[in-house]
C-alpha cells in the first residue's frame, strides 16, 4: 500500500480521523442533542477540526512522544 517512509503521515492521518470522529461526535450530541440536524451540525464541526488535529499530530505529536520518554521512570 504505502512505503514505510510515509508511516509518520499515515498514522497522523488516521489517528486525527478516529480521534475528530469520535470526539466531534460526543461534543455535538452534548451540545445539542440528537435534534433534527444533527449530523449536518456533526460534519461541519468535524470539517473545522480534522485539518487542526492532522497539523496539531503532525507538528506536535513528536515533541509529545519526546516529552512523555522523560516523564516516564526507566528500569
Amino acid at each position: 500500500m504505502f512505503s514505510s517512509r510515509h508511516q509518520k503521515l499515515v498514522f497522523t492521518f488516521l489517528m486525527s480521523i478516529y480521534m475528530v470522529t469520535i470526539m466531534t461526535f460526543v461534543i455535538t450530541l452534548v451540545n445539542t442533542g440528537m435534534a433534527d440536524g444533527f449530523l449536518l451540525r456533526w460534519f461541519k464541526a468535524f470539517a473545522v477540526a480534522w485539518p487542526v488535529a492532522f497539523v496539531l499530530i503532525l507538528v506536535g505529536g513528536p515533541r509529545i512522544q519526546k516529552l512523555a520518554g522523560k516523564l516516564i521512570r526507566q528500569g
